[in-house]
């Protein structure tokens, strides 16, 4: 049997280090190997690729150090591209992950109508389990 394979997106070093223990406790639970994914996107109009770049780097960083020093196999990648989810699911195809793990941002409505709903998309085009972390989680199973 294939070893788990777990994808862990990640959107801020925020999100990294709110998740970071619990996420190291579902991988050790599932003896899973983690891909840590971050789609880097400019966050206004005068922000520069740098800038992302730089930002995401940090938040791979974080989650990937805090995994691998509890003894999980972990790798980060940089994604680049306009649609989160579509990157997300092609990663998670790419790296034959069989689980999706996505934190919630707390968006209303609203907001994912115009900023676009990623865990949704990702929800509704996945063809394996997604698991959705809500954004005022504390950490615990």
């Amino acid at each position: 049997m294939p070893r788990t394979r777990l994808l862990l997106a990640v959107s801020s070093p925020w999100a990294s280090e709110k998740l970071g223990p619990a996420l190291v406790d579902l991988a050790r639970r599932l003896d899973a190997q983690a891909v840590i994914a971050h789609v880097a996107q400019l966050q206004d109009e005068d922000e520069h690729e740098s800038d992302a770049k730089r930002r995401g780097e940090e938040t791979l960083k974080l989650l990937t150090e805090s995994l691998r020093q509890a003894g999980v196999d972990a790798e980060g990648v940089m994604l680049f591209s306009n649609d989160v989810a579509k990157a997300l699911l092609n990663t998670a195809k790419a790296r034959n992950c069989t689980m999706i793990v996505l934190g919630l941002s707390g968006k209303g409505v609203l907001k994912r109508l115009i900023a676009g709903d990623v865990p949704g998309n990702v929800i509704r085009q996945a063809d394996i389990p997604v698991l959705l972390c809500p954004a005022n989680w504390n950490g615990s199973f």
